[in-house]
């Protein structure tokens, strides 16, 4: 099998723009490597790869990969700084590798050109018919799926890999927070941005490598950490699977790639088909390694009592809402005393952990109204992110929960569509618009209507708005002071958040 070259080997992002993608990138640009991608528009995330040294190419087209026909490099000394320093053997390796021929330049200086084809890195987003693709094979460059480059980082550091259906990108984050505040200085990749490390990236100088592991294509079975953790597992994309026991043998695999695997006890999946060594729970009769006890719902956050194995730890502010977070935060815990840090150094980096953008984010406030972004897409995500909502309402915060929601991938609409019915049952006020198809084809042929139908049957306060037009307009005329606006979905619904309350100041 063909290996990820860290040597010095170019490596060229075909969809570079991606929250998976961006931050591989981003590790290997600041690790001194070469970096190139591409994407169909500019981001902010582009633009940080940029301030990075990346090339960023706006179309995803052929003529691409024509700067990695020849590099001239004028002097020996050059080539080491562009393969990165290293060992003789390295250098001599690299030489050997790439080709190396003198050219007299004219001047009497020689120079050295290395015809060097980049390594191509995608995802599972982009199809065998793209042409930047084509052209790659082409040029029979060497192509890499993105979960390879991630494979072999985990490989090249002491690894936590955190999987699971749903919390991964917070649990990641947070551990990755408590490293990064026990001064262990770690390299971070998660799937969302953290205003800690300004992105979805860090490199560390460290030992530790914090990153979250997907299931999603059934690349999960490639990574081997030191440290698995599996915060739940659920059939979530049926675009790849079939049945819940295929997505169960997925994590059976990551489970035998773990040194140590540490598991949520509350699922009851996770207890029944996988042997966690560690485990964390919620609940004291299931007594897990790690439980959360007498918790106390506050303004703002939530404070619990931290057991380990029969002995309390001590108090643990959670400053993300929801109970789901209180047991992302008992996962990083489980982590950081298996490093062996204190448990006051764990709890104080807990306490001001942000969290991660599109997970219970405040997008604003204006006139009364709180708006929330949030990437809630799957029915046992949506129940837990309306839960924390409806838990805020109680206490007071606010008067009422509108769930306003875009369902993504006709798929999961269609097989999940009375879990997505049922639901809801936390929100005063439901707004549903049409599916984000995410690139699939409707061969389900359901449509938005269809969940508004199912959503009715449980709960009596339902509207539909097929358009992100038409929703930007109406949602103006509907939300009122004291409103708890939540934004739920994995497509392009939050870009509307903007113009609503540019609308509502008006």
């Amino acid at each position: 099998m063909k290996k990820v070259d860290f040597s010095g080997r170019p490596f060229h992002f075909i969809g570079i723009g991606g929250i998976g993608m961006s931050a591989l990138a981003y590790v290997l640009a600041k690790r001194q490597l070469p970096v190139s991608g591409s994407d169909v528009r500019p981001s902010h995330i582009t633009e940080r790869l940029q301030s990075v040294g990346v090339k960023f190419f706006k179309q995803q087209i052929a003529s691409n990969l024509e700067i990695f026909q020849s590099i001239n490099i004028p002097k020996l000394e050059k080539i080491t700084a562009f393969v990165g320093q290293g060992s003789k053997e390295k250098k001599t390796a690299i030489n050997n590798s790439v080709n190396l021929i003198t050219n007299n330049n004219g001047n009497g200086k020689s120079s050295y050109q290395i015809p060097l084809l980049p390594q191509i890195i995608c995802s599972t987003a982009i199809s065998n018919q793209n042409e930047e693709y084509q052209a790659a094979l082409e040029k029979d460059c060497p192509i890499f799926h993105r979960s390879d480059v991630l494979a072999a980082l985990i490989q090249d550091y002491y690894s936590i890999g955190v999987a699971g259906t749903h919390g991964k990108t917070t649990t990641s984050s947070l551990i990755g927070y408590v490293l990064l505040e026990a001064g262990l200085d770690p390299t971070i990749i998660v799937g969302g941005e953290v205003d800690a490390w300004d992105g979805n990236a860090r490199l560390g100088l460290g030992n530790y490598l914090v990153a979250e592991t997907d299931e999603s294509d059934g690349s999960l079975i490639k990574h081997q950490p030191k440290i698995g953790i599996v915060t739940n597992i659920e059939l979530d994309h049926p675009d790849h699977y079939q049945t819940l026991e295929q997505v169960v043998e997925i994590f059976q695999v990551f489970e035998s790639n773990c040194e140590t695997l540490i598991g949520c006890a509350d699922c009851e999946v996770v207890t029944a088909k996988l042997k966690p060594h560690i485990t964390y729970s919620l609940k004291s009769e299931k007594q897990a390694d790690y439980t959360a006890k007498n918790i106390v719902y506050a303004s703002g956050h939530s404070l619990v009592e931290v057991w380990e194995r029969g002995q309390c730890l001590g108090m643990m502010q959670v400053s993300l809402p929801g109970d789901h977070n209180i047991s992302n935060a008992l996962a990083a815990v489980a982590v950081g005393r298996l490093l062996n840090l204190n448990f006051e150094i764990i709890a104080a980096a807990i306490a001001s952990f942000g969290g991660a953008k599109r997970r219970f984010e405040c997008k604003g406030v204006c006139k009364g109204i709180t708006f929330i972004d949030d990437y809630a897409h799957h029915p046992s995500e949506i129940l837990a992110t309306l839960s924390a909502a409806r838990q805020k309402v109680t206490h007071g915060q606010y008067s009422r929960v509108v769930a306003i929601f875009q369902p993504h991938r006709y798929s999961r609409t269609s097989i999940f569509l009375e879990e997505f019915a049922a639901s809801f049952k936390d929100a005063d006020l439901v707004i549903l618009t049409n599916i984000y198809s995410a690139g699939e084809t409707n061969v389900m042929n359901i449509q938005g209507e269809d969940l508004v139908t199912a959503v009715s049957r449980y709960h009596n306060n339902v509207i539909y708005q097929p358009s992100l037009r038409e929703l930007t307009h109406f949602l103006p005329k509907i939300l009122q002071s004291g409103d708890l606006a939540l934004f739920l979905g994995a497509g392009n619904l939050n870009q509307i958040i903007p113009d609503v309350l540019a609308a509502c100041a008006q």
